[in-house]
């Protein structure tokens, strides 16, 4: 009995000492796009998983969930809040307003009087508070800022002016500050997903929707309503956002190479989606797929606008961020 239980022990010690040492699994990332491998939007977030890459230096996988395979933006940003399922993604600041009312602030209606406003405001990084409302609410980090699209608006049939606006049903994002800006015009805002865009114009539930250039071209909503009225009503500026859950679980390095990665991919989208927009319209007019129609009453809009915005930045504490945004000179 006694030769037995030893015979056991020594067959089992070799068993035992043969296990392999396995060394930690590399670090998986989701990341999550609502359109293909061609928009600035996903074209930025591979940019920023090959910068993670190199500036961290050790095995780190990433997934990329493209062509809204895993909803739109604003379930990202749930997700991301919650710490689940997807872990960073390019996200429009007008989805962000459940957790703080100032975020769709960041690319508000007849904000930026240009592009090179728009840049200045972002180089004096003059959003920092609205940043840190949005890191502490929602628990999710904004690691740079992309963007740089001029949003006009598209119909079936040319609208030049105020007066041919006035009384059209056009889709709006969900931020009340769209719906306010718009109803200040005279238009009468609707807010509808962002997938049901195409579908709603052709079957006249709206009569238009708002967009920049890439998105246009990506959703083809030239196809419904080719009439694209140049109102140049807002530049985007879409944050890159990453869960602060998920970030405060890795490694103190690797946080590091995630947001120098997010801030130098957020300045390749801006420059890859700024320098895009006029040269996707021209190709698409080329093709006869789309007209631009000047708009006659930018000027206009503003003006009635203007009062809105300030209203709202009083209502959500951001006035200060307002008089910096319209004291520069750019």
């Amino acid at each position: 009995m006694h030769r037995r239980a030893l015979l056991g022990s020594a067959l089992a010690a070799p068993a035992l000492l043969s296990f392999p040492v396995h060394a930690q699994a590399p670090v998986t990332l989701n990341g999550a796009s609502q359109f293909g491998d061609d928009h600035p939007y996903t074209r930025a977030l591979v940019r920023f998983e090959e910068l993670v890459k190199q500036y961290w230096g050790k095995p780190i996988n990433f997934v990329l969930h493209k062509n809204s395979s895993l909803g739109l933006e604003k379930q990202y940003f749930e997700y991301m809040a919650q710490g689940r399922a997807v872990d960073y993604a390019v996200v429009s600041p007008a989805h962000m307003s459940t957790f703080s009312r100032a975020a769709p602030f960041v690319d508000a209606p007849f904000i930026f009087r240009d592009l090179a406003h728009w840049n200045q405001v972002l180089e004096q990084d003059l959003f920092k508070p609205v940043a840190d409302e949005v890191e502490k609410r929602a628990r999710v980090a904004m690691i740079g800022y992309g963007g740089g699209g001029v949003r006009n608006i598209f119909f079936a049939r040319p609208v030049r002016n105020l007066g041919e606006l006035r009384g059209l049903k056009v889709r709006v994002q969900g931020a009340p500050i769209w719906s306010r800006s718009f109803t200040a015009v005279g238009m009468s805002p609707t807010v509808i997903a962002y997938n049901e865009i195409y579908n709603a114009i052709q079957n006249n539930v709206i009569d238009g929707g708002e967009n920049e250039a890439a998105g246009v071209e990506q959703m083809r909503f030239y196809e419904v309503a080719p009439q694209l009225a140049m109102t140049q009503h807002a530049i985007t500026i879409r944050p890159l956002c990453f869960s602060v859950q998920v970030l405060n679980r890795l490694p103190t390095d690797l946080q590091a190479a995630i947001r120098r990665a997010g801030r130098e991919a957020s300045a390749f989208h801006r420059q890859a989606e700024s320098g895009a927009d006029s040269q996707i319209l021209e190709t698409l007019e080329k093709a006869g797929k789309l007209h631009r129609v000047e708009f006659t009453d930018r000027a206009e809009m503003k003006r009635l606008v203007d009062p809105v915005m300030a209203a709202y930045a009083r209502e959500i504490d951001a006035e200060n961020i307002l008089n910096r945004i319209n004291a520069l000179t750019a």
